[in-house]
């Protein structure tokens, strides 16, 4: 093989690897194990005379020439894929409604979509983002094919993955300090909003609801505003603010329970067979990773 000349196996190893943010999380993907993926990344820096990934001991970061190389990759593999299905393949086609709350979106959702819309191009996706609260009732009455939620019930849905929960507040305002101690939650069937009073009745703490909001925007904006501490899924909580615990007299929260509910009306369809399985398999493999 001549120098620089790249493997559509090495490119998808190396797009894997980026989107699971480890090499154990990339081996469901491309259906190798651990060591065959770093020999494919380490072939592919070998063609091309460069180093694309730095790796520490938990953490892999793009080189500068990584991040070069991944645009062009994923537009590479989207070609072949593309070829794939036009000489060979079945083409998807159809739409799937898909419901996540906003905290799950960004950290979560996109990527997922990130790999099936390359793959399925004839296939529409409706997006509702609404609170877990709304978006079961309409998965159980057939309004949505598909929703990523934090669930309500042990038997229901297929549990991906526990979430942590975090208290939230703005370091210069020192709301923790005090009695009742203000807070921010969500609407009243919430179970954040549910897991928040019960750490403050453990803890034996007087709080006062100062907000209500069902988004996490305004979740956000009463925090940073003084207004209110707030408890948070850990994935949607901003840098910038400080994460509360026992040192601030507030006791620990029950993680959420996320999983994937299905609609029974969408039985058959294989657009949403290929995306549940997708959304499935992928937080799966990046909650164990």
């Amino acid at each position: 093989m001549k120098q620089g000349d790249l493997q559509t196996d090495w490119l998808r190893c190396f797009v894997a690897v980026v989107d699971a943010g480890s090499l154990s999380g990339a081996t469901g993907e491309v259906h190798r194990s651990q060591s065959a993926v770093s020999m494919q990344l380490k072939k592919l820096e070998s063609a091309l005379g460069l180093r694309l990934i730095e790796r520490g001991s938990r953490t892999l970061a793009l080189t500068q020439d990584g991040q070069t190389l991944l645009g062009y990759a994923r537009r590479i593999l989207d070609l072949h894929a593309q070829a794939q299905l036009a000489l060979h393949g079945e083409q998807l086609t159809g739409r799937v409604r898909l419901g996540v709350p906003d905290d799950y979106a960004g950290s979560y959702l996109t990527p997922v979509l990130k790999r099936f819309a390359p793959r399925y191009s004839g296939v529409e996706i409706e997006l509702i983002c609404e609170q877990s609260t709304s978006l079961i009732p309409r998965v159980a009455s057939g309004e949505l094919d598909i929703a990523l939620v934090s669930r309500d019930h042990a038997r229901r849905g297929t549990l991906l993955f526990h979430e942590p929960m975090v208290w939230v507040g703005a370091a210069q305002f020192e709301l923790w300090r005090r009695d009742p101690i203000p807070i921010a939650v969500y609407e009243s069937a919430s179970l954040a909003r549910r897991s928040a009073i019960h750490s403050l009745a453990q803890q034996g703490r007087r709080y006062k609801v100062v907000y209500n909001s069902s988004s996490l925007a305004g979740q956000i904006a009463a925090v940073e505003s003084g207004l209110a501490v707030a408890a948070l899924t850990q994935c949607s909580t901003p840098g910038h603010l400080r994460i509360l615990g026992r040192d601030e007299g507030l006791g620990p929260l029950e993680p959420m329970e996320v999983a994937v509910y299905r609609s029974r009306d969408s039985r058959g369809s294989k657009a949403v067979d290929s995306l549940h399985d997708l959304l499935a398999r992928t937080l799966r493999q990046s909650a164990s990773a």
